[in-house]
């Protein structure tokens, strides 16, 4: 039965379908949008110059391939509820408790960067630490509240989050056309143009070294591009609204990043662009907006603050699953009567609000490039687990394979080509200091899972109504109308002909 908004059955509590396909559309172009562009765009210019776009074009285009991975794996069988489901049932127990605890963490310390980024940027109007601290705190408590609320008001948080985030790139870009049209001229002399992206020391302008180099935050750009598919078990009809979240990333890569960042690049000469200062502020501030920096600053906040959102969403729903899983405490299994798993969002607010204490005196930059580091590395992880769920899926079920409406181009050769690439990003991070040091402790984390898992596997249970990858979504013709619930878990239990 549908009992008010979360639905509950003989098995207890489950997480609810409240996310429209209005929602769903926006938490992935959040996704695709966060602090790694606005606050760290200026860095990744720096050190690789005007190569930087093709920095983010490959990244976003090995991510596509992980994506459509996972949006096959998600539609195969409708009781998946995010990638952690399938990796259980596919890979065993381990990689659901491994990738579980993992991307909790990942989330943890995006969360911490997020929040102490929105304590940096208070103090642009309360210059007061104090004050921006409390400030911080009173963002984080809201956020808190909010999410504690319904589902449906973190997608509505994030719906107008993600709403800014994109006005401001696309205010950006049409200046910058403009800007292009009437050979605009800085006021110490660089004349905006095309040929910015080349003649400022060419096209790689700090050889092969800084164009690896820009690897480390344009792959921390790109976290939480995934959200979408942990978000598909509070959405209406999956079917449609999936695909159509996944098949929309390869053009949100060309206009947030490769379109925004050449647009700065063509206004003002990369080498000019101060690497400590966001180059939206510095691009709005060339034509003489006297508010630019003041509505900026408005911007990087709300980008900051949905990072922390879309941690406490993801953080929670992650400790929810273990904890059915019988992987932590039973008390992250619990759901209120609205449906939300409110223990694991204390616990993740306890843990987020406690870095504004620890971290506040260290340099921005510093703090900001050790811990994407450290989130870069365990992201890639998860994607990588992802694509190894998919082609263990393709061996045991080819004939899914076959039937799905969705299906993965040429998913054994991207598959292998995207570990590849991972396997190469990871060699790279380890050619600067900083990056290196921040990866070397990453192995810490696996080996302190590996230790606990010994402990709780004899405990760990698995949702016997998923094993086996036999209720396909690829199979159902058509999904139910958003807000027809009980239609909804119809299709959920109907089975797939023979």
């Amino acid at each position: 039965m549908v009992t008010g908004n979360a639905s509950v059955d003989n098995d207890g509590e489950h997480l609810q379908r409240s996310l429209s396909n209005r929602h769903i559309q926006l938490i992935a172009i959040g996704g695709a949008i966060g602090t790694g562009l606005f606050m760290g765009s200026g860095k990744t210019i720096s050190v690789a110059g005007p190569s930087i776009v093709l920095v983010y074009s490959l990244i976003g285009v090995m991510l596509f391939f992980v994506m459509r991975a996972m949006g096959e794996l998600l539609l195969h069988n409708l009781q998946y509820k995010s990638f952690q489901d399938f990796a259980a049932d596919l890979l065993g127990p381990w990689a659901a408790f491994f990738s579980g605890w993992t991307y909790w963490l990942c989330w943890v310390v995006t969360g911490m960067a997020d929040i102490v980024a929105v304590s940096n940027y208070w103090r642009f109007w309360v210059p007061s630490k104090n004050w921006s601290l409390v400030l911080a705190v009173g963002t984080l408590v809201v956020l808190f509240l909010l999410n504690l609320l319904t589902v449906r008001l973190f997608g509505e948080l994030e719906f107008w989050f993600a709403l800014i985030k994109v006005i401001a790139i696309i205010v950006l870009i049409v200046l910058g056309a403009v800007l292009l049209v009437v050979r605009f001229t800085e006021p110490g002399g660089a004349r905006a143009g095309l040929t910015n992206l080349w003649t400022h020391g060419g096209f790689l302008p700090t050889g092969a070294n800084g164009f690896l180099a820009g690897f480390q935050i344009a792959v921390f750009a790109y976290v939480g591009i995934e959200l979408v598919g942990t978000a598909a078990a509070e959405t209406h009809d999956p079917v449609r609204n999936l695909p159509k979240a996944i098949n929309a990333v390869p053009v949100r890569v060309l206009v947030f990043y490769v379109a925004a960042l050449t647009a700065i690049m063509c206004v003002t000469p990369w080498n000019s662009l101060d690497p400590g200062q966001s180059p939206f502020v510095t691009m709005f501030g060339l034509v003489g907006f006297g508010a630019a920096a003041a509505v900026m600053n408005f911007v990087v906040i709300t980008a900051a603050a949905s990072g922390a959102n879309s941690g406490l969403y993801s953080t929670s729903r992650m400790l929810y699953g273990l904890a059915h899983k019988g992987m932590a405490s039973d008390g992250f299994g619990r759901l209120t009567r609205n449906g939300v798993p409110a223990w694991g969002l204390f616990v993740t607010v306890v843990l987020v609000g406690s870095s504004l204490l620890l971290t506040l005196s260290q340099s921005i930059m510093e703090a900001f490039t050790l811990v994407t580091t450290v989130s870069a590395v365990l992201f890639i992880f998860i994607w990588g687990l992802i694509l190894v769920s998919y082609l263990v899926y393709r061996h045991r079920f080819p004939q899914a394979h076959a039937a799905s409406v969705y299906r993965m181009p040429l998913g054994r050769f991207t598959s292998w080509l995207v570990l590849a690439f991972f396997a190469f990003t990871l060699y790279v991070l380890t050619r600067q200091h900083d990056t290196l040091a921040a990866l070397a402790v990453t192995p810490a984390w696996f080996i302190g899972l590996g230790i606990a898992w010994l402990f709780v596997r004899g405990r760990a249970r698995h949702d016997d109504t998923i094993v086996g990858g036999e209720r396909s979504l690829a199979l159902v013709p058509a999904g139910p109308e958003p807000g027809a619930p009980e239609e909804i878990r119809e299709a959920e239990d109907a089975e797939p002909p023979a």
